[in-house]
């Protein structure tokens, strides 16, 4: 395992590069990743916007922000361009690490954006006003490569691709490149893969470590050297609606983390 060193520190902020957390495959870790690789860049002085693009609202519940007692949330700037995304973004308990939170509303974006104009870059535009402010944008995509996930993807310049290691998430993998390249060559010129991840990671089976030299020979340098192992820390975190980081900030969990941040940086994928 190379060591990624810590990076410099920013003196301003912005313009934000956006990165979707993409796998249509469902318990793979994309929200646990977010969260966590969320806090772990704003630990290292980044200013994170974590974008909860699932209606499910995971991501949001796991900062600490119940959606479902907000009147206005994502689903609101995708359908009404007068609605203001400054008034929307919630701060979290992590110090620059804001959440722009989802919840069942979102589902029905999917139906009504259908007959827009430009329906795949609404996202693109819901996000504009706020770059400047931001050093990264996490998207926290939905496990299915519907229109949400479209839009996620036209908005991006990298996509991170969480994989469980296990063999019917590794199928699906090559379904999700074929989309990436398809919304590259029609709506995204810019996006790119920023790497594969590697969760729910035991090393005690020889299964796992035969799909990560799998991904190794298919994806070569797209799959990143760290490594997201599996433990209970990170449900428990999930339950205490906080990353991680906070919630047992010595855990291997956490420091596995640290290091997909300082990987990340170290690549040019984040900033």
């Amino acid at each position: 395992m190379p060591r990624f060193p810590e990076p410099a520190v920013l003196f301003g902020h912005g313009p934000a590069r956006i990165i979707a957390m993409c796998n249509q495959k469902g318990g793979v870790g994309k929200t646990t990743t977010t969260i966590n690789l969320g806090a772990c860049l704003a630990e290292l002085g980044r200013r994170v916007l974590v974008v909860d693009f699932d209606p499910q609202g995971a991501a949001s519940v796991g900062l600490g922000v119940n959606a479902n007692e907000l009147d206005l949330t994502v689903y609101n700037l995708l359908m009404d361009r007068s609605a203001d995304i400054t008034q929307i973004i919630q701060r979290t308990s992590v110090e620059n690490l804001d959440v722009l939170p989802a919840n069942i509303d979102l589902s029905a974006a999917e139906v009504q954006l259908v007959g827009e104009v430009a329906r795949e870059s609404v996202l693109a535009r819901v996000l504009r006003p706020v770059l400047d402010d931001y050093d990264v944008v996490l998207v926290d995509c939905q496990p299915s490569l519907g229109l949400l996930t479209v839009n996620a993807l036209t908005a991006a310049h990298g996509v991170l691709i969480p994989l469980e290691c296990e063999f019917f998430a590794l199928r699906g993998v090559a379904l999700l490149i074929e989309t990436i390249e398809k919304v590259r060559d029609r709506l995204n010129p810019r996006l790119e893969i920023d790497g594969i991840v590697a969760t729910m990671y035991d090393a005690r089976t020889l299964h796992a470590r035969e799909v990560v030299e799998r991904v190794h020979e298919a994806f070569g340098d797209n799959l990143l050297h760290t490594v997201i192992s599996r433990t209970v820390k990170f449900p428990d975190a999930s339950v205490a609606a906080e990353p991680i980081t906070t919630y047992a900030p010595s855990h291997a969990g956490a420091q596995a983390y640290r290091q997909l941040a300082r990987e990340l940086i170290a690549r040019g994928d984040a900033a």
